[in-house]
């Protein structure tokens, strides 16, 4: 079969991506602690050298491993989760399928692996049982409460004492006694709704709370003035919130935008309304700190 230029250098750059998904998937399975998990990975990674060997008696061209690439996603994998590492791959095997959709006009023996590609995208969706997406909901109540609560405190408090040291010491004494309330009440809620693993739940909850005041105040102790703390504590809560959500719409398949929006809204509008509540204390009570 004639191939020309044009077409041999999709079908190389296509070869290329399956050879290093199979490495991928066949080191992401060799990671994976779950049997299930580790069978759809291995099948899926015997699928991809298949598809690599389709494509190489096409090209008739011998390639090697994007080792730089591979090492990305194990680190991925390592740091926040195979199910992470395997939706970015899931999203690279939907640029794949419509890849060989232009291709297959040009060479029809392309469907079977369009079908694989298929079938691949429906396995990886069912592979979600990592215990730290089973406690997602348990981590979003934690940092949420703390970015939406806390933002809003430290706004209030910036311009009601004007004192980086009592803004500091306030906030993290109401952030640390807040989390204690949210971990308590976490427990409380799982186990009386029957949910298992009551105090893992609670445990995520108070520690995502924790981590997140502390991140939230920390600017108060590194600066001098409140007018720099400030802005810098709300840029530290929308990097934050950017991250934890960017996360979240990958490993669970949510809208981006949508999720950002909405938690950003709601703690920037919180901070916004108790900055007024702040500038209203001090000066209709007339309290100076």
């Amino acid at each position: 079969m004639h191939i020309d230029d044009k077409l041999r250098s999709k079908l190389e750059i296509e070869q290329q991506n399956e050879l290093n998904s199979h490495y991928i998937y066949s080191r992401l399975a060799k990671l994976s602690e779950s049997s299930i998990n580790r069978d759809i990975l291995t099948q899926i990674a015997d699928d991809e050298i298949k598809h690599y060997e389709f494509l190489r008696d096409l090209t008739r061209k011998n390639l090697g491993p994007n080792k730089a690439k591979i090492e990305w996603y194990i680190l991925l994998a390592r740091i926040l989760g195979i199910t992470f590492a395997v939706k970015l791959m899931e999203r690279g095997e939907e640029d794949a399928q419509e890849a060989y959709e232009t291709i297959e006009a040009s060479l029809p023996e392309i469907r079977d692996i369009i079908e694989d590609e298929e079938t691949h995208e429906h396995s990886l969706i069912d592979m979600i049982n990592e215990e730290r997406l089973e406690y997602i909901g348990s981590i979003v109540l934690g940092l949420n409460d703390a970015l939406v609560e806390l933002t809003g405190t430290l706004a209030g408090l910036s311009f009601a004492f004007q004192n980086n040291q009592l803004i500091a010491l306030s906030g993290l004494i109401t952030g640390i006694a807040a989390s204690m309330s949210m971990g308590a009440s976490e427990y409380l809620s799982t186990r009386t709704e029957g949910g298992e693993n009551a105090l893992k739940a609670s445990l995520y909850t108070g520690i995502a709370y924790v981590l997140t005041v502390i991140l939230l105040v920390a600017p108060f102790f590194i600066f001098n003035s409140y007018i720099v703390s400030l802005p810098v504590t709300l840029l530290l809560c929308v990097v934050i919130l950017l991250v934890f959500n960017y996360y979240v719409s990958v490993a669970k398949d949510l809208n981006f935008l949508r999720q950002f929006s909405v938690m950003a809204g709601v703690s920037l509008g919180v901070s916004a309304f108790s900055f007024v509540i702040g500038i209203l204390v001090k000066t209709y009570l007339g309290i100076d700190v």
